[in-house]
C-alpha cells in the first residue's frame, strides 16, 4: 500500500463575501479534489482543540494522528529539531521571528510578522550581532544562542546546564501572526521568565534601530526588522516513532521548518525540493515531482504546502483561491495518476491542518474538511471537496488525531 498525505496548511474558511458567499475551498477549480471526494469520503476533523493554540504545531501534530495534549511541548522546539539541534532535558528553545512593528496613534502595531519576507542572509547578520551584543550580558552565563533560520524564522537556544531557565509551562507567550495589523500592547511574554523575554525584545528595538540590514532594506524600499519577537518556547519534545506506531516508512515535503521538525521527531525523512520557498511563490510543480519520485522508495509521501496559509494572513483572498488551485493541479492531480499508474493499491488523505480566516488573518480554532480515498474506502455520496460538505458529513473526528489510524488502518 502506499499512502499520500497532501496538507494545504490554513486552508478551510468561512464564506466570503468576494468569492460569491463561498469558502475559498468552495470557489476554488479543483477537479482532483472533488474526484477523490466522489470515490471516497468527505469528514471533518478538530485538529486544534480549544485548550491549546490553534497554530500549526498543534494542527500538524494531531493531524499525524499524536495526541497534541500528550505530546507538545513547544513550538520552538520542533523547529529545532528541524536543525538536528539536540535539546538537553533543562534546555529551552524559543522562537525568534524578525518582524517589523510601528508606533503611531494605536500605539505599537504589527505591521509585518515576516519583515517583509526578510532573507535569510539579512537574518543570518542580525543574528549574530544579536548574540554578540545582547546573549553576551554577564547575567546570562553564556546560556543563551541565537540560531538563524529561514528567512523571519529563527530561535533563540537556552542551555540548561550553563544557567537554569526561569521558564515553566506557564510561561505564556503570542505568535506574531496573530497579531498582524493590531497593537501588540499587551501582546508580550508573561509569566514565569516572561521579564527575561520582554527585555531581550526591548532591547532588539535599540541594536536594530540603525542596523546596517536595515540602513541597505530601507534604502532597497523594503520594510525593515524592527524587533525579534520571541514566542512558542518549550523544552525537548518527544514522539513514537510513525513507523512503530502506524506501519508506513515515511518522508516529508515541506519549506517550513516546523514541518521539518515534526517529521525528524516522527523519524521521517524530508526530502528537500528546489523552489519551495514557503510562500506564495512556492514551485507547486516541483513537488508533486518530488512527491513521485519518492514512492519507489517510501510507502507514505506527506507533501505540505504552505502557501493557502500565508494568503490569509495577508488577507487576500484571491491569492488563497490560486494556491488551492495549484496544488490540486501540481499536487493532487499528478499524485494520483502517478499512484494510478504503479498499479499499487493506494489510499490518499488531504487535510488542512487549522482553519485560517482571511477576515482575522489568523489561525483559529474549529473543524477541518477531509477527503480521504483509496483501496478499502468506500464512497459516501459526497460529489465535491468543500467546508459545506464537511460540516454536513456525519463522520466526524472530534479529536483529530483519531483520523489518522481511521485512513491507515482500514
Amino acid at each position: 500500500m502506499k499512502y499520500a498525505i497532501i496538507i494545504p496548511d490554513g486552508a478551510a474558511d468561512e464564506p466570503q463575501d468576494s468569492l460569491a458567499g463561498k469558502t475559498p475551498l468552495e470557489a476554488a477549480r479543483t477537479p482532483h479534489m472533488d474526484a477523490l471526494a466522489a470515490a471516497g469520503v468527505v469528514a471533518r476533523a478538530c485538529h486544534t482543540p480549544k485548550a491549546l493554540p490553534a497554530g500549526s504545531e498543534i494542527g500538524n501534530l494531531s493531524l499525524l494522528g499524536y495526541d497534541p495534549h500528550a505530546h507538545f511541548t513547544g513550538r520552538a522546539p520542533m523547529e529545532a529539531a528541524a536543525q538536528g539541534i539536540e535539546l538537553g532535558p533543562s534546555d529551552w528553545a524559543v522562537r525568534c521571528n524578525l518582524v517589523t512593528i510601528t508606533h503611531g496613534d494605536d500605539g505599537p502595531v504589527m505591521k509585518d510578522f515576516t519583515a517583509d519576507h526578510i532573507t535569510s542572509t539579512e537574518g543570518a547578520a542580525i543574528l549574530a550581532d544579536c548574540q554578540e551584543q545582547l546573549a553576551s550580558d554577564p547575567r546570562f552565563c553564556g546560556a543563551l544562542e541565537f540560531v538563524p533560520g529561514v528567512s523571519y524564522r529563527n530561535l533563540l537556544l537556552w542551555r540548561g546546564e550553563k544557567l537554569p531557565s526561569p521558564f515553566s509551562t506557564d510561561t505564556r507567550t503570542e505568535a506574531p501572526h496573530d497579531w498582524t495589523d493590531l497593537s501588540v500592547e499587551g501582546a508580550h511574554p508573561r509569566g514565569p521568565g516572561g521579564d527575561v523575554l520582554v527585555e531581550l525584545m526591548e532591547k532588539s528595538e535599540t541594536l536594530l534601530a540603525d542596523h546596517p540590514v536595515n540602513q541597505a532594506r530601507v534604502k532597497a524600499g523594503k520594510s525593515p526588522a524592527t524587533h525579534l519577537w520571541l514566542w512558542g518556547l518549550g523544552g525537548a519534545p518527544s514522539l513514537e516513532p510513525f513507523a512503530t506506531k502506524f506501519g508506513p516508512r515515511g518522508a516529508m515535503i515541506t519549506a517550513v521548518d516546523l514541518l521539518r521538525g515534526i517529521a525528524a521527531l516522527v523519524g521521517w525523512d524530508r526530502i528537500e525540493v528546489e523552489g519551495a520557498t514557503g510562500y506564495l511563490d512556492t514551485d507547486y510543480a516541483a513537488k508533486g515531482r518530488a512527491a513521485i519520485k519518492a514512492f519507489d522508495e517510501y510507502d507514505l509521501v506527506c507533501v505540505h504546502v504552505e502557501a493557502p496559509d500565508e494568503a490569509s494572513h495577508e488577507g487576500r483572498a484571491d491569492e488563497k483561491v490560486k494556491a488551492i488551485e495549484r496544488i490540486d493541479a501540481d499536487v493532487v492531480g499528478p499524485l494520483v495518476e502517478a499512484l494510478q499508474e504503479r498499479g499499487d493499491d493506494w489510499r490518499v488523505m488531504i487535510s488542512p491542518d487549522h482553519p485560517t480566516f482571511l477576515s482575522t488573518k489568523k489561525h483559529t480554532h474549529g473543524d477541518v474538511p477531509v477527503v480521504m480515498a483509496g483501496v478499502g474506502i468506500e464512497a459516501d455520496g459526497f460529489d465535491s471537496y468543500g467546508d459545506t460538505n464537511a460540516a454536513e458529513s456525519s463522520l466526524v473526528f472530534a479529536k483529530g488525531w483519531e483520523a489518522m489510524p481511521w485512513w491507515i488502518g482500514r
